[in-house]
């Protein structure tokens, strides 16, 4: 038989055919494709290129191909992702993926995503591909934008705001330049919200538009000749900041927020509204290391209060001592309540001496807190906080319950001395919010002390004018026996006529006016008296005689001045002549004596 039969394809002819043809595809499809490409040895160089990675980088093809691909696409800028670069090329990862900004030929910057995975199996290499993600980033960039920045003013918003303090105090950013040191004058409008009342928010919004532009100004001004201008912001509301990186001291912040101050107050013209508003500001200024975005924030946010406390269109500084006394005093405040219940109070007396005589008749029962962190404090340091949050009303039973407790042991005790009457402060709180009568009939009856030997006092601005609950209290407590004065008489109204209608039977001249009665020069030379101090006190205790109103003189502390209130008829004397505040076991010492031993125990 001629010829040759044709048979079936070996094969191997047929695998190497299909490579032939799979390898053609791929290789088509990577030039054509509009995805940046590019072969990668496992030495890192490039093999070939398709055109849209040379369009990408302003090159063709051909030129890229041996050079090194980690310089193209800037693969060694940092470290981790240079790190595992290298172990997709030797096979050990998977991919790596990045975010790089690169510089086109022609002068423009494109953002881009690589990504270097391993080629399909039987290649030897790396792919390395590239995304240009330019208008992504764009768009994220103007989104972000929107997001930080304050649509009425374009000012940083709160966010930016704080997320540029938070880097500012990061130690990185001050350790290696700069001062170390931050500045913050944190800011708002004096009476805006009147102005968005009446006019609107339309207005309104105008108005702080062009306040930010005041305030960048100032800004500018500020950081001319300098590495930067302050950051302006609008934290809200009325509220701005400008945050002083790398301040110089106290001196730049004050004349900043001096020039800020000038600024606002220039009348503002706002489509035919003239308007003029001013502003409070507070100014902190500190060492960056140690401190906070919360802490900075807290100390700007106490000095703006400040600032509008003293009187507003003004400036203040931060002032340690200031804040930790105002810190002291929430302290106290937060506590008093739980050392009520814990028995942290305790009561000292101070005596009330016959100024005829020289006996003691009575005593004044004063509150003392022995606090476990700042020591014994006086009244002063927390009676008015116990008003504010009405802690008071129970303190001030417990103080009428022990005052009275005392009483009557002390009257058990010396049953051959005339009793002694307790005096007890009462704030107006007490009558408000509590049931006064029904508390002191109650301790009355509890302790066995007569309401003969129970004084409450009560200040003369509370007791004047008083109408409705707390003169229905005061004339049941009256009618009960008990006894009611008037504490720190002169300083408030001083309206003698008006006591004829109260159920008032002692007035306690306030210290001030007994305090003038002292001689004044050398101590060892008798200067004469003020004779208009004379006469007014004089006038006020006849006139109190003469309605059945006993008197007290407060702050006693000197002979001279006994002798010349005993002259003009004051009944009785309190104050460091005779003692200061003492225990209730010295009271007892002093009962048995005839005549008060003038001293201060």
């Amino acid at each position: 038989m001629s010829g040759t039969s044709e048979g079936p394809a070996p094969a191997a002819d047929l695998d190497r055919g299909a490579v032939t043809e799979s390898d053609s595809i791929y290789r088509s499809v990577f030039r054509a494709a509009a995805l940046a490409m590019a072969v990668v040895d496992r030495e890192g160089l490039v093999v070939s290129a398709n055109d849209g990675f040379g369009a990408l980088l302003g090159s063709t093809p051909e030129a890229l191909a041996g050079k090194v691909a980690a310089d193209l696409v800037d693969l060694a800028s940092d470290a981790r992702t240079w790190h595992a670069y290298l172990e997709v090329l030797r096979g050990r990862e998977a991919r790596v993926r990045c975010t790089r900004r690169l510089k086109h030929p022609d002068g423009r910057s494109v953002w881009v995503q690589v990504t270097v995975a391993p080629l399909p199996p039987g290649e030897d290499g790396v792919l390395l591909s590239v995304t240009d993600i330019s208008a992504q980033r764009e768009l994220e960039a103007r989104i972000r934008h929107l997001q930080m920045h304050d649509p009425v003013t374009r000012l940083p918003n709160r966010t930016l705001f704080f997320e540029r303090l938070t880097a500012a105090l990061e130690a990185g950013s001050y350790e290696e330049s700069g001062t170390g040191r931050i500045g913050l004058c944190y800011l708002d409008l004096d009476g805006f919200k009147a102005i968005n009342d009446t006019l609107g928010h339309r207005v309104g919004d105008r108005l702080l538009a062009a306040v930010a532009e005041r305030l960048t100004r100032c800004a500018d001004e500020a950081g001319y000749a300098r590495t930067s201008a302050p950051l302006v912001a609008r934290l809200g509301g009325d509220e701005f900041a400008l945050l002083v990186e790398d301040s110089t001291g106290t001196e730049q912040l004050a004349d900043l927020a001096e020039s800020v101050l000038k600024a606002v107050q220039a009348p503002f013209d706002l489509a035919g509204q003239r308007l003029s508003v001013s502003a409070s500001i507070g100014v902190v200024e500190r060492h960056a290391a140690g401190t906070t975005p919360t802490a900075l924030m807290q100390a700007a946010d106490t000095t703006l209060y400040w600032a509008k406390a003293d009187g507003k269109a003004r400036w203040t500084l931060f002032d340690p001592e200031r804040n930790a006394h105002r810190m002291t005093r929430q302290a106290l405040a937060s506590h008093l309540r739980p050392a009520i219940e814990r028995g942290e109070f305790v009561l000292e007396y101070q005596p009330l001496v016959g100024m005829e005589d020289g006996r003691l008749n009575g005593v004044e029962a004063l509150v003392r807190w022995n606090h476990p962190q700042f020591g014994v404090l006086t009244p002063n340091r927390f009676i008015g906080l116990a008003e504010e949050d009405g802690s008071i009303v129970p303190l001030g039973l417990w103080v009428l319950r022990t005052a009275c407790r005392q009483a009557r042991r002390w009257q058990l005790d010396h049953p051959d001395d005339p009793p002694l009457f307790v005096s007890v402060n009462v704030a107006v709180r007490q009558v408000w919010d509590s049931d006064l009568v029904a508390d002191v009939a109650q301790t009355l009856a509890e302790t066995g002390l007569a309401p003969g030997l129970l004084q409450l006092e009560l200040t003369e601005s509370a007791v004047m004018g008083s109408a409705g609950r707390p003169l229905q209290a005061l004339q049941a407590l009256s009618e009960m026996g008990v006894r009611i004065a008037i504490d720190d008489f002169g300083t408030g109204y001083s309206n003698l006529a008006y006591l004829s209608r109260l159920p008032v039977s002692a007035l306690k001249l306030d210290g001030s006016f007994v305090r003038g009665f002292q001689y004044e020069g050398r101590s060892d030379e008798a200067a004469p008296p003020n004779p208009a101090d004379e006469v007014v006190v004089e006038a006020m205790i006849q006139l109190a005689h003469r309605l059945g109103l006993t008197v007290t003189a407060e702050c006693v502390e000197t002979s001279a001045q006994a002798t010349r209130l005993r002259r003009i008829g004051c009944d009785t004397g309190q104050g460091w002549l005779y003692s200061r505040p003492v225990s209730p076991e010295r009271i007892a010492e002093l009962m048995g004596a005839r005549t008060y031993a003038v001293g201060n125990p």
